[in-house]
């Protein structure tokens, strides 16, 4: 990188952090802060779940599989979850837009409390932060890793780098912060991965191999498969259902962007718009990995470093430091989404259990709890992000594939299934027993298995058995030992209905009378 690309670079920081400060207006209390007062346009909405699921972690880990395995990253990983945000935007994200408009609460697992009781809550808001706390934490480890190819920084100077930026404009402005800097990083985005695409397809014609014609290039013998390597039909099976969960929002950042629209329609148009760019995007973003064999050769063993060499030697100075900024644009979109998303948990759902004096704070306290919280969350992310590459995290695409996708089921599935009638009959007795047997089926097919099985467990099966332990549970102990409670039948009722009726009715105190499990009338409030 030469001076016009740091002056882009920092550029870029600075819009980031202006549009923060102007953000900072906009938010009068926690309602403000984590979803945007329900006053968030659908398209705005749509673009920032589109691009809070992005992060730099595809132009590591994501654009070694392209290198090595070929259109099996997009068949495997982004085809998902445009399927699984398309069937979501029936599914869930009218309902958990309610969960907002209907129920008033500003954290998706605020409802989990008269959903189940509270000890569900607690267990399944702990593990979801320290989940999150590791993933978010990959994902600076990926965008220093890229910064260091670029810039020559050490790995814990560009995780401070752009921790340290991203913690000022999130924690000022909340989510319309995260949302405003998301649209203009989606238009960089575009500029800047158009410009890579371009730059391959040039090249590609230097040396007289065609658009089509590269396919049949030795290098690339096998990359067209859609199934590639360790990533099979087991594994694209059982990451649809992940990113069913997750993408919809199982990973709470997702369900933010539902809730902060104006209404139940205008979340689903929310999450239509963005399938369709799940389902169009990526191609042009996975285009020059898929060409990356034939015009760089990568010197890590698992190609993570083919994008960043291939973009060094294509694109002149200026448009590389756009496409860096590119880079920092999906790191920073879903981790300031992120963090967001944990404050809104702790501030809602685990201060208030552990100190009385968070259950009377006001308007002012309560907004600054939650922006202590939000650069407590990214310091601790940022500190896990030095770890990544140690023994007990390995890579960073073990990471992401592995902790992430076996570790969001158990955690996501009563959350998210708790919203539909088909589960009514699912308790907390089910919601506990699948989340902590899911973890325990995490446990063992990672560690004390695969230690013992010749070659491991294979990574399709790491991933899919806790998934598939959590939501076999989850529905047998829910028939065999039915807990649909009148109270629990109401809140599902006021999720899944847009009438006045049935739905609108206040939810019956429970037999303890206690006022915590209570929710009141929209009309009462």
């Amino acid at each position: 990188m030469n001076s016009l690309d740091w002056a882009v670079l920092i550029g870029y920081f600075g819009v980031m952090v202006a549009i923060g400060v102007w953000s900072h207006k906009r938010v009068d209390d926690v309602s403000d802060f984590f979803t945007a007062g329900g006053k968030m346009p659908w398209w705005l909405s749509g673009i920032s779940h589109h691009m809070s699921g992005y992060s730099a972690v595809m132009f590591t880990g994501y654009a070694g599989i392209a290198y090595t395995y070929g259109v099996t990253s997009f068949v495997t990983w982004s085809f998902p979850i445009a399927l699984g945000i398309a069937i979501g935007s029936k599914l869930f994200a009218p309902r958990i837009n309610r969960l907002r408009s209907r129920l008033h609460v500003a954290s998706p697992l605020e409802y989990l409390k008269n959903r189940y009781n509270l000890p569900t809550q607690q267990a399944l808001a702990w593990s979801g932060m320290l989940l999150k706390i590791v993933d978010v934490g990959a994902k600076w480890a990926a965008i220093a890793t890229l910064l260091s190819v670029f810039t020559g920084v050490s790995l814990n100077q560009g995780i401070l780098i752009t921790g340290g930026i991203t913690a000022v404009y999130c924690t000022i402005g909340g989510l319309w912060a995260d949302a405003l800097t998301e649209l203009g990083q989606f238009v960089i985005q575009l500029l800047a991965g158009l410009s890579m695409f371009v730059a391959v397809v040039l090249k590609l014609g230097d040396k007289g191999i065609g658009f089509f014609d590269a396919w049949d290039e030795p290098a690339l013998h096998g990359h067209g498969d859609g199934l590639a390597g360790p990533y099979g039909t087991v594994f694209l099976l059982a990451f649809l259902f992940i990113k069913l969960f997750e993408y919809n929002g199982g990973m709470l950042n997702q369900a933010q962007r539902y809730m902060a629209t104006a209404g139940p329609r205008e979340a689903e148009r929310s999450a239509r718009l963005s399938a369709a760019l799940w389902l169009v995007w990526p191609v042009v973003l996975f285009f020059p990995m898929w060409m990356s064999p034939l015009l760089v050769h990568a010197q890590k063993p698992d190609g993570s470093d083919s994008y960043g060499l291939m973009t060094e030697q294509l694109l002149p100075h200026g448009l590389l430091g756009l496409v860096v900024v590119g880079f920092f644009s999906h790191t920073m979109a879903m981790c300031s989404s992120d963090a967001n998303a944990i404050a809104a948990v702790f501030t809602r759902d685990v201060a208030p259990v552990l100190s009385e004096r968070a259950r009377s704070w006001n308007a002012r306290s309560g907004l600054i709890a939650a922006r202590v919280t939000t650069v407590v969350f990214l310091a601790l992310s940022m500190s896990v992000a030095t770890q990544v590459n140690s023994p007990t995290f390995k890579d960073i695409i073990t990471v992401v594939i592995k902790w992430v996708a076996g570790l969001m089921g158990p955690i996501a599935i009563p959350m998210m299934l708790g919203l539909l009638r088909p589960f009514r009959r699912s308790g907390p007795t089910a919601a506990l027993t699948s989340w902590a047997m899911g973890l325990l089926a995490f446990w063992l097919v990672n560690y004390p298995i695969n230690w013992n099985v010749d070659g491991g467990v294979p990574l399709q099966y790491q991933v899919s058995v806790p998934l598939a332990v959590s939501l076999l549970l989850y529905v047998l102990i829910g028939f065999l030992r039915p807990e649909d409670t009148p109270e629990r039948l109401a809140v599902i009722e006021r999720i899944n209905s847009d009438g006045d009726g049935a739905a609108a009715a206040a939810v019956p105190a429970p037999a303890t009378g206690g006022a915590d499990t209570t929710v009141k009338d929209d009309v009462g409030r």
